[in-house]
This record gives C-alpha cells, structure tokens and sequence, in this order.
C-alpha cells in the first residue's frame, strides 16, 4: 500500500472548500484507482496523545471526537461514521511492542475514537466512510527515537491491505498566527524548518529526521510542543528505501502551519 504524511491543518479545513481539501479530495479517487482497496486505514493522529503507553483504538463504531473549541457549529456536526476493526486492533496490540518496555499495546474499547486529525484529512479522501479505521495514540512522554522505532514495526503492514495516514503538521505554531496571511507567507525561522525537513525526507536521512529537537532556535519556534511533528517520525519509519516519493499542499496556512504533505509509494 502507498504511505501518507498528511498536514492536515485547521480544522476548518475539513469543511471549507478550499486548496487544501480539494487535493484530498483528488488524492482519495487516484489512491481508490490506482491502488489495491485497502483493507484497514491505520491513522496516526497529532491529536491522541497518552502517558504511559501506545493504545489502538478498539470499538466497533469509533464516534468523531470533536477535540477542539471556538469554531462555527457546522464544523461540531460533522460525523465520520467509518467502522473500526476490533479484532484487527485487539491482534495489532498483541503483535506491536512498546520499544522501551516491550509490552504489548493497550486496546481502547470506549473512550477515544477518531480525532479531527484523522476524520478531517479522511471524510475528503474518502467520504463514503466505509473503509475501517484504526487509530493508534502516542505516547507523549516517550523520546522521538521510540515513535520512530514504533514506526517500524508498521512498515509491514503494508503489505496486508494497510494504508497508513500520519495526520500531523511539519510546522506547527499557533502562538504565531496570521490568519490574513496567504499561502506562501511565513517566517523565515518556518521556512528554514520546512526545508531541512524536506531535505531530510529526500535523503532519507532519518537519523537527523528523528534528531530534531536539536535543531536549536528554528524547532522551537517551529513546534512549541511537538505533537505535530511526531506523526511524521512514524510515516517516515514505515518508508522502504528509494521508494518514490511526492510531496503535496506545499505551502503555509496562516503563515505558521506548514501544510507540507508527502505521499510515498505511488508512482506518477
């Protein structure tokens, strides 16, 4: 199966009609033409973050979490009714392993369900919710180098029928928004992370990938916190070498959010 790290931005994304959604638009109908129906859509959100251990989602019917506030009530009425797969998540915890501990993964049955990092990329990409989704949270107290080392442990997953969705962004500061700002205005401290990250992907140099927080003055701007970068460390693991890579929704969104989306796996 291809391999996607999707910025995924605003949420108001997932129900304006604009640049961003429409090129998820467009990449659901090239992923459901050009490649195998996937069996399982695994999605690793920005947006489910636990301590003290990796959970997937276990429940029949996940509900649409609506984890964020201040934004118009069409957006808290936005349902993304897709199946989950209980006995697949029960079968993936048992088979993945905590890189620190090697316990197996926990299984989540009712609190959580999909975010809104996970159902506004999904409802554009694939709107007829029919595809069962798993997702899998991150254990925020952990050091990058083990979300990579998780990360690896799902490459094989591909070859089952499983799509991977990293939901995250390469850039993502909220104290610095400017929301009158257009698509390529940004800081040059965003712009300076954006590229290395862009090169690190295309050298594959996972290694400084994974090293980013000693990047200095330019990370720290670029992720206050850094649960939006993390799911890209799991994508980037998931990667087979000299596999082909595209990058999508290149630009900025409010000047500090970096919509930088890479696709692998497709061949244009």
């Amino acid at each position: 199966m291809p391999l996607l790290f999707v910025g995924h931005g605003s949420p108001m994304n997932a129900i304006e009609h604009n640049a961003w959604r429409q090129t998820w638009e467009d990449l659901g109908r090239e992923l459901l033409e050009r490649a195998p129906r996937p069996a399982l859509i695994l999605c690793i959100s920005a947006h489910w973050l636990t301590r003290s251990g990796w959970w997937l989602t276990g429940m029949a019917h996940p509900r649409t979490v609506h984890d964020f506030g201040g934004f118009p009530r069409e957006l808290f009425e936005q349902q993304y009714p897709a199946p989950g797969a209980p006995e697949v998540a029960s079968a993936l915890a048992q088979c993945l392993r905590s890189p620190a501990t090697g316990q197996a993964l926990g299984v989540d049955e009712h609190e959580w369900g999909l975010d809104h990092g996970a159902w506004s990329v999904l409802a554009p990409m694939f709107p007829q919710a029919d595809l069962p989704v798993v997702q899998l949270s991150m254990d925020y107290d952990r050091p990058a180098a083990e979300h990579f080392a998780l990360g690896q442990q799902l490459r094989a997953l591909r070859d089952l029928g499983v799509l991977i969705v990293a939901s995250g962004n390469v850039v993502h500061n909220l104290r610095a928004l400017r929301r009158d700002a257009g698509v390529n205005a940004t800081y040059t401290w965003a712009s300076e992370f954006d590229a290395r990250v862009t090169h690190a992907v295309e050298a594959e140099d996972w290694a400084d990938l994974v090293a980013f927080q000693r990047w200095g003055e330019i990370a720290a701007l670029a992720h206050p916190s850094h649960d939006h970068f993390l799911p890209l460390l799991y994508a980037s693991a998931c990667v087979d070498e000299r596999e082909q890579l595209r990058f999508f929704n290149t630009g900025f969104q409010s000047a500090s959010i970096s919509m930088r989306s890479m696709l692998w796996g497709l061949p244009s």
